[in-house]
């Protein structure tokens, strides 16, 4: 299983971009999607996060100004951002908290999937 993820990008603030993560493998699914951020010097901070029912959760950084979504049927997630700022320039991370593999006819759970992250970065 892998996670790929893209979007990112340089955009002046108060600009939008939308960051794409897509589960690949024998994936029969993902649990919780999750964004996390880690900008220089600082600790990775949850951004926001989809349960497999569509809920959500938001940093408070985050909230009003991006939404997570998914598509279950493309094992993808993403992160549509608006209204960025400068304090918003980080790499950004997708994490699947539990994916369901299904190969050989067996279904099992693997566990804490990380994408590569992609870089976004606001100018002001």
């Amino acid at each position: 299983v892998q996670l790929q993820a893209s979007g990112g990008g340089l955009v002046q603030a108060g600009g939008s971009l939308t960051l794409s993560c897509a589960a690949s493998g024998s994936i029969f699914g993902v649990n919780t999607w999750d964004w996390y951020r880690q900008a220089p010097g600082k600790q990775r901070e949850l951004v926001a996060s989809i349960t497999s029912d569509g809920s959500t959760k938001y940093a408070d950084s985050a909230k009003r100004r991006f939404t997570i979504s998914r598509d279950n049927a493309k094992y993808t997630v993403y992160l549509q951002m608006n209204s960025l700022k400068p304090e918003d320039t980080s790499v950004y991370y997708c994490h699947a908290d539990r994916v369901e593999i299904y190969q050989d006819s067996s279904l099992w759970y693997e566990y804490d999937y990380w994408g590569q992250g992609t870089q976004v970065t606001v100018s002001s």
